[in-house]
């Protein structure tokens, strides 16, 4: 599991936050029961993001993206627990939101 911060346009429509938090898993040992609708977005870049979502609350429950095959990702709300472990790397820093503090360790990605 690697959890990351996402600046990009998209994540902040996405969520109605400043940013996407995301926990990013290897999709072999993830496994997915139950009813979901799913839509397809277009990132900033132009990369496809097939989102499934609660039919009943239209809560995100995860995500995959064409750029990532095989890696299922987890809004890190979905989980529920504030104790979840701290984000280790952020992309998109150019479109943050200037009031936005980072753990100071993280790695920086454009």
């Amino acid at each position: 599991m690697r959890v990351s911060v996402c600046h990009c346009l998209a994540c902040q429509r996405r969520t109605g936050s400043v940013f996407g938090a995301q926990a990013r898993f290897a999709g072999e040992p993830v496994s997915v029961n139950g009813n979901a609708s799913e839509y397809i977005r277009v990132g900033d870049e132009g990369s496809h993001a097939r989102f499934r979502f609660c039919p009943n609350c239209g809560s995100t429950v995860y995500y995959t993206v064409e750029e990532l095959p095989g890696v299922v990702v987890i809004p890190v709300g979905a989980f529920a627990e504030p104790a979840f472990p701290e984000p280790a790397f952020s992309v998109y820093e150019e479109r943050m939101h200037k009031w936005v503090g980072l753990p100071a360790a993280i790695e920086h990605m454009a």
